[in-house]
């Protein structure tokens, strides 16, 4: 199968959809999670659910909402703020066939949060995976904390630099695990 310029494939790995191919963004404005990290992640926090609802910020292609709908969660919310990343979500979810299951915005994290707070919204598992050394992950608990969108047993999985200092809590929230993948990325779960 030819590709189009400049577009790789990524994958699920596990669930409903193992195996699926999906798209990943034609730029180098995003860095997808290896299927190393994802397994990993998804080792940690479950690995398959039983309902519940994903916030995957910082979607890029969507690959960690789409993982998670894969392996049992009911729905999920990508928001991301570059136009080439929300085509390529939407052709993700169009070929996971789960249009049902989504809402997709284009808009910055800090709107989208004040946005979901306002809908009364709450998540079980949030993905927070922005370019690194560019967010602070403290800023972004402290408002998901704020807008009250962490159900009462929610989890926030950060992808980070390996050299960024992650705090230990964030108000309610407490650092369960901190794990290094290669040299250069960092995975912090919080709960």
């Amino acid at each position: 199968m030819l590709l189009e310029r400049g577009v790789k494939r990524m994958r699920v790995i596990a669930g409903d959809f193992k195996g699926r191919q999906l798209k990943s963004v034609p730029t180098h404005q995003t860095r997808p999670t290896t299927d190393k990290v994802k397994e990993a992640v998804f080792h940690v926090i479950g690995p398959f659910f039983e309902g519940g609802r994903a916030l995957d910020l910082f979607a890029g292609s969507g690959g960690l909402g789409l993982e998670a709908l894969s392996r049992g969660v009911e729905s999920c919310v990508f928001v991301d703020q570059q136009h080439k990343a929300i085509q390529t979500i939407y052709e993700n979810i169009k070929i996971l066939g789960v249009e049902d299951r989504t809402e997709v915005f284009r808009t910055d994290a800090k709107r989208a949060l004040k946005a979901a707070g306002k809908r009364g919204l709450t998540f079980d598992y949030i993905f927070l995976d922005p370019p690194y050394k560019k967010f602070s992950y403290e800023d972004l608990m402290e408002a998901l904390l704020e807008h009250q969108l962490i159900s009462d047993h929610g989890i926030v999985i950060c992808e980070h630099d390996a050299s960024e200092k992650i705090p230990e809590d964030v108000g309610r929230l407490q650092l369960q695990k901190t794990d290094i993948y290669g040299s250069n990325i960092g995975v912090s779960i919080f709960k």
